[in-house]
C-alpha cells in the first residue's frame, strides 16, 4: 500500500465540507473523479492510463478516454461491476491493542517507543566534516512507499470516537527527519541525556506519529547517532525490526532509488465511517461463526484444542488478577525520562545458556532478578516476602504477518525469585515458570482475550484503560527483541549498536529493552527521571548479576554433554576431565 500527493487537474474541487474527517484533508470530490484519486503510489508511462479508471500523469490530462456509450453504461450498471468498484476514499481502522496505546496516553504516560543507534560517520561525511543530513532525508523519503503508515495521520469515527488512519495530504518529510548536535565533548552521557529528553516529549497527533533525529558532535568525530521515535499504536517489537530492515540494507551501498510518486487518498466523510462501522458490527457474529468453523476444520483434535484454549484464557485472567508488592519502582511517575544502556557479548550469554540450561530469555530474566534484588536491598527494601512480577511481551506474529505493522503481541507474567541467592537456583526457578507458560499456551489466552475486546466500544475501553494503569499486575517490563545478526547499513554507514526505549505508565517507573544485533546484546533502560534517579546503579547491578551466572556456568557441566567416566578398579583416583564452555 503506497501513496502519493494529490494530482492537480484530476478531481473537481469544491469547498471543504463541514465536519469532514482529518486535519488538512483534501476537498470532497465527485464520485467519478474521486475514484481516479485512488491514492496508490504509482509509476506511470507517458500517454497510458493506469488501472481501470486511467489515472493521469502529474503534468498532463487523462489519456485515452473512451466516449460514454450505452454498452459502457450497461457494463457499469452490471452487478459484478458495482461490486468491483473501489470506494472513493480510504482509511484503516486501528485494532483494540493499537487503540489501547492511544487510550492510556496522558501528560505523564508517553506511549511511544524509541531507539538510539550509532553509525560510522565516514560514508556520510561532507567535505566540511559534517554529516550529510539532506542525503539521509532524501533516502528516508525514497523508502516511505514501503511504510505507508509513516504518511498517515489519525482521524476519529463519529459517535464512538474510534481512531482510524487516513492519508496526510500535507505530509512534509522535513518535519519528521530532524537534525541536532551535542555540545563538546559529546560523550555517551550527553547522548543518553538527549535521548531521555526526546523521549520525554509527546508526538503531535495532528501529524504522522514518528520522528527521526540525526545527532552530530559525538566524541571522536568518527560516529553519529540516530534517535528514532514512533508511537506504539503503529508498531510492536517485531514490526520495529521489520521497519529497521526496510530503512537499512544488508550491503554497504550508497545509492538512492527514487520511490514511486505518492498521491494522498481522500479521507472518508463522517457518514461514510458511520455506515462502515454499522456494517462491521453487524457482520461480527458471522465472522465469529466463520472463525470457529475454520478452527474446527484445521484442528487435529477440536475438543482437546478448545479445552486448551479455554484453559489458556482462564490462566491469563488469573495472572492479571494477582496482586504484586509495592516497591520504590512502582509509584506515580512524572513526564521526564532518564535513559541508560549496556552492551554484552551475545556469545557469552549463549555460553551461559548452554552450560546452565534454559533459553536466552531465561538467562536474561535471571540476570534481571539478581540486579533488581540488589537494587532494592540497597534502598533498605526486604525482598524475602516481595511478590515482584515481570511482564514479558511475546510476539504472536505469524510468518505471513511479518512485514506488516501494528501490534501483534501477547504477554507472559513471570514472578522473579528475588529472595533466591544462588544464581543457579535463580535461573532454574525462572526456567520452570517459562516452560510451564509455554505448555499452557498462556500467550494464546491473552491473544483470545484481545480479540474478544475488539467488540467493546472505545468509550468503555477508555474507562477500562485508565483503571488498569492504576492497578498494574506487574512491577517491571522486560522485552527481548531478536534482531538481525548481520551488519546493517544506512547509505553505506554501518550501524554499530541500537538501544531501545519503552513507554512508562503510572506505577511503572522502569522498563528494559534487549535487542540482539550482529553479535551484541544491547540493553536499554528507560526510567522515570524523579522516581529512579540512580538508574546507573541498576545497570551496574546487571553486570554484577551476569558475572555471577557466568562464574556458575564455568563450573557447570555443559547441558547434554556425556557424564564423566568413573575410575575403574585399580586405577586409583582420577581427576575428572575439565569442562570447557565454547564461546565461539
Amino acid at each position: 500500500m503506497t501513496h502519493a500527493a494529490p494530482t492537480p487537474g484530476l478531481a473537481k474541487k469544491t469547498k471543504p465540507q463541514r465536519g469532514q474527517l482529518g486535519r488538512g484533508m483534501p476537498p470532497r470530490t465527485t464520485r467519478t473523479s474521486a475514484v481516479r484519486h485512488r491514492g496508490h503510489a504509482t509509476q506511470s508511462s507517458p500517454g497510458k492510463g493506469i488501472g481501470p479508471d486511467r489515472m493521469a500523469d502529474r503534468d498532463g490530462p487523462v489519456q485515452g478516454r473512451r466516449p460514454f456509450t450505452a454498452g459502457r453504461r450497461r457494463a457499469r450498471d452490471a452487478p459484478s461491476a458495482r461490486r468491483s468498484t473501489m470506494r472513493p476514499y480510504a482509511y484503516d481502522r486501528l485494532s483494540f491493542l493499537d487503540n489501547s496505546f492511544l487510550i492510556t496516553e496522558s501528560p505523564t504516560n508517553h506511549m511511544h517507543v524509541a531507539g538510539t543507534a550509532s553509525y560510522e560517520a565516514g560514508p556520510l561525511r561532507r567535505p566540511d566534516g559534517g554529516i550529510d543530513i539532506d542525503r539521509i532525508r532524501d533516502y528516508v523519503a525514497s523508502r516511505l512507499h514501503l511504510i505507508p503508515r509513516y504518511r498517515q495521520v489519525l482521524a476519529w469515527t463519529p459517535i464512538e470516537g474510534h481512531p482510524v488512519w487516513v492519508d496526510d495530504a500535507h505530509f512534509n518529510i522535513d518535519y519528521h527527519v530532524r537534525h541536532t548536535s551535542l555540545p563538546r565533548p559529546g560523550d555517551a552521557q550527553q547522548l543518553k541525556r538527549l535521548s531521555g529528553r526526546i523521549m520525554s516529549q509527546q508526538l503531535d497527533r495532528s501529524k504522522p506519529l514518528w520522528e527521526m533525529w540525526i545527532v552530530e558532535g559525538l566524541e571522536g568525530g568518527e560516529r553519529f547517532a540516530v534517535i528514532t521515535k514512533v508511537h506504539h499504536c503503529m508498531i510492536d517489537g517485531m514490526s520495529s525490526v521489520d521497519l529497521l530492515e526496510v530503512l537499512l540494507k544488508s550491503q554497504p551501498t550508497d545509492t538512492i532509488e527514487p520511490g514511486p510518486r505518492w498521491i494522498a487518498r481522500p479521507a472518508p466523510r463522517p457518514r461514510d465511517l458511520l455506515w462502515a462501522e454499522a456494517v462491521r458490527r453487524a457482520s461480527m457474529p458471522f465472522d465469529l461463526v466463520r472463525g470457529f468453523r475454520r478452527f474446527l476444520a484445521e484442528a487435529e483434535d477440536p475438543r482437546s484444542d478448545l479445552r486448551a484454549m479455554l484453559r489458556a484464557v482462564r490462566d491469563t485472567v488469573r495472572s492479571t488478577l494477582r496482586q504484586v508488592s509495592d516497591t520504590p519502582l512502582n509509584e506515580q511517575i512524572g513526564p521526564h525520562r532518564r535513559f541508560d544502556w549496556l552492551a554484552m557479548d551475545l556469545e557469552e550469554v549463549k555460553a551461559v545458556k548452554k552450560a546452565l540450561g534454559g533459553s536466552l530469555n531465561d538467562v536474561v530474566l535471571a540476570t534481571v532478578t539478581g540486579a533488581v534484588a540488589s537494587f532494592l536491598e540497597q534502598r533498605r527494601v526486604s525482598v524475602e516476602l516481595l511478590r515482584f512480577r515481570v511482564m514479558a511481551p511475546v510476539s504472536v506474529r505469524t510468518r505471513e504477518e511479518r512485514g506488516t505493522f501494528g501490534n501483534r503481541v501477547s504477554a507472559w507474567m513471570i514472578d522473579l525469585p528475588l529472595a533466591e541467592r544462588d544464581p543457579r537456583r535463580r535461573l532454574e526457578k525462572i526456567r520452570e515458570q517459562t516452560e510451564r507458560l509455554k505448555e499452557s499456551k498462556h500467550a494464546l489466552g491473552a491473544e483470545m482475550l484481545t480479540r474478544v475486546v475488539e467488540w467493546t466500544p472505545s468509550t468503555l475501553l477508555s474507562l477500562g484503560g485508565r483503571m488498569v494503569t492504576r492497578s498494574l499486575p506487574f512491577n517491571l517490563v522486560v522485552t527481548n527483541v531478536p534482531g538481525p545478526q548481520v551488519p546493517l547499513y544506512l547509505l553505506g554507514a554501518r550501524m554499530l549498536d541500537n538501544y531501545g526505549q519503552v513507554p512508562l505508565t503510572d506505577f511503572l517507573g522502569l522498563g528494559i529493552v534487549l535487542f540482539s544485533y550482529a553479535g551484541t546484546l544491547c540493553w536499554g533502560f528507560t526510567a522515570d527521571w524523579d522516581l529512579v534517579p540512580d538508574v546507573a546503579e541498576l545497570v551496574a547491578g546487571i553486570e554484577a548479576s551476569f558475572a555471577e551466572l557466568r562464574q556458575a556456568a564455568q563450573g557447570a557441566p555443559v547441558e547434554g554433554a556425556p557424564p564423566a567416566r568413573k575410575p575403574a578398579r585399580g586405577e586409583g583416583r582420577v581427576r575428572p576431565p575439565e569442562t570447557r564452555v565454547e564461546t565461539a
